[in-house]
């Protein structure tokens, strides 16, 4: 296997998902509590479970999910360059458009990138294989220091 199908396996997954990690940490102030990666053709998904502020879920106490909702959105927009530009060092892939989708219980994010074009038949051949691979990680954040800790709901 060449080195650049490794890059487009489940090493670059992970990749993807630890960053998205430590940006969305960075950036929010705190982070999820888990994370994967998959790509699929032109398709690059991040999905991530927990990480809710304690301002947002205490908005949704109140009810208030379209404000939480229509905050992400906002936020996710502005982060559009910041977060694209990760991807693409990362894939060496152009991306032609993103989005993001909070949804509530449970608590789950979706990053989406579509790419200009699919990537070559080995390296999506790797990705697949490292995401089918029950003894790797297949895409997991796996820094433990960046991941958040799940919080308790406030009382």
């Amino acid at each position: 296997m060449a080195d650049e199908d490794i890059d487009a396996g489940g090493e670059m997954l992970a990749r993807l998902s630890n960053e998205m990690v430590r940006a969305q940490k960075r950036f929010f102030g705190m982070g999820p509590t888990e994370a994967k990666s998959y790509l699929v053709d032109d398709l690059l998904f991040i999905v991530m479970r927990g990480g809710l502020t304690t301002a947002e879920k205490t908005m949704l106490e109140f009810g208030q999910q379209d404000l939480v909702r229509q905050f992400r959105q906002t936020f996710e927009n502005e982060m559009t360059k910041r977060l694209t530009d990760m991807v693409e060092e990362i894939t060496g892939r152009s991306v032609c458009t993103y989005q993001s989708q909070v949804m509530f219980d449970p608590d789950v994010v979706v990053e989406m990138f579509v790419f200009d074009q699919s990537g070559s038949a080995d390296a999506r051949g790797a990705t697949g294989r490292a995401q089918l691979d029950d003894d790797a990680a297949g895409g997991e954040a796996t820094d433990q220091d960046a991941l958040d800790q799940p919080s308790t709901k406030p009382q």
